[in-house]
């Protein structure tokens, strides 16, 4: 069928995602879940989020063998009802999510903290619907969850982290930490996340987290905690959760200042900050000032003397991207300068419409027959693989 409104891309049919071959399987170590969130209905193209995402996990994983991953992929949608009605929930599970219908942990009206009771509806992005993310700690079937936003994009296997995560760190394993940071060898990882140091000013001791990417360690007993920690509410105005500084700051009273809260205060050692150059990348300006003529200027946002820009990362470094900065694919944005702002965000897209291609193939026309994955746009073909019709949200 056609487009939907605000989105320049075909939604993708619902084509079921293709099973683990049997010659991979053998070589499986684990089952990674892999989760997203819906928490509402607005003008994006869900299923074209979901399929690219799908997809680009599927060709990190065992089930690609060209990937060298040793990890298995389910994928799973938290839908929160009131997006149940308008949620594409029937071309989900044919993309092969299975839709999860989750409420808040603990409903509004239960929170004790007058503070946070009053103030957390209108909270960042989503209020306290965002809260549905942590729903994926419930997911105890698997040894390791991974929560996405429908706007990222895996581009490489992510096993480093993966194996620290089952067998405790080992100086065999580099894993690509923010500033380099070790990694304890007194406990386990529990958590994987990068900060979101746009959001504060530079140098705040407590920083939140990019609320598009998390990699955790299930466990009902952590859920409960969290559970816990809501329904207590002690959010003050002036000193955040607990009173500790983790707050306030965009999303603050939700998920991306309760986690940080968890694994820095309350359970320090056990979460890792990842480096955002590498794992969830924004292609995000590290300085507070303007880059003009690609010079940077300004104060490091994360407080160091000296910070690297991921803007000038290169793509083959990149595990995972996420489409904040750069806007989104399917708004069809060529980012033609030849700036830094541009140059990686180019690449990125770029990588989007490939495996947006190479989906279109794998998938066929629907009638058991080939196809060859592109589509009949005409805008700048050659990057867009024939699915932008014209620059723009409406391309």
């Amino acid at each position: 069928r056609g487009g939907l409104k605000g989105g320049g891309i075909r939604i993708l049919n619902g084509a079921r995602a293709p099973e683990v071959s049997s010659s991979s399987a053998a070589s499986v170590r684990a089952t990674v879940g892999y989760a997203v969130s819906i928490t509402g209905c607005g003008a994006d193209p869900l299923l074209d989020g979901a399929a690219v995402l799908a997809h680009s996990i599927r060709l990190a994983s065992a089930a690609n063998p060209a990937s060298g991953s040793r990890f298995d992929y389910q994928m799973y949608a938290i839908v929160h009802p009131v997006a149940e009605d308008c949620a594409p929930l029937a071309g989900l599970r044919k993309l092969g999510y299975e839709v999860l219908i989750r409420d808040v942990p603990v409903k509004v009206e239960d929170i004790e903290g007058e503070y946070l009771r009053t103030k957390v509806v209108d909270n960042g992005c989503c209020g306290e619907k965002e809260f549905i993310k942590l729903e994926a700690y419930t997911l105890v079937q698997h040894p390791i969850v991974v929560h996405l936003d429908l706007d990222t994009l895996v581009l490489r296997a992510m096993d480093e982290i993966f194996d620290v995560m089952l067998d405790g760190p080992s100086s065999n394993v580099v894993v690509p930490t923010h500033a380099g940071a070790p990694l304890s060898t007194a406990k386990n990882v529990d958590a994987y996340f990068t900060r979101d140091y746009n959001m504060v000013r530079p140098g705040r001791p407590h920083v939140g987290v990019q609320g598009g990417f998390l990699v955790l360690r299930p466990s009902i007993e952590t859920y409960d905690e969290f559970k816990s920690i809501i329904r207590k509410g002690d959010f003050r105005s002036n000193g955040g959760w607990g009173g500790k500084g983790f707050g306030p700051f965009y999303g603050s009273m939700t998920f991306q200042g309760i986690i940080p809260y968890f694994y820095d205060e309350l359970h320090p050692g056990t979460g890792v900050e990842l480096d955002r150059c590498v794992y969830n990348q924004m292609c995000d300006n590290p300085r507070d000032q303007k880059t003009v003529n690609d010079v940077v200027s300004g104060r490091c946002r994360d407080g160091r003397d000296d910070c690297p820009d991921c803007r000038s990362r290169p793509l083959d470094d990149v595990r995972t991207a996420h489409f904040t900065l750069c806007q989104k694919p399917w708004w069809c944005l060529p980012h033609g300068a030849n700036r830094i702002q541009d140059r990686l965000c180019r690449k990125l897209h770029g990588e989007w419409f490939r495996i947006r291609e190479d989906w279109e193939r794998m998938r066929g026309d629907g009638k058991g027959g080939v196809r060859d994955g592109l589509g009949n746009g005409i805008f700048q073909k050659d990057h867009f693989r024939g699915w932008c019709k014209s620059q723009g949200k409406n391309g």
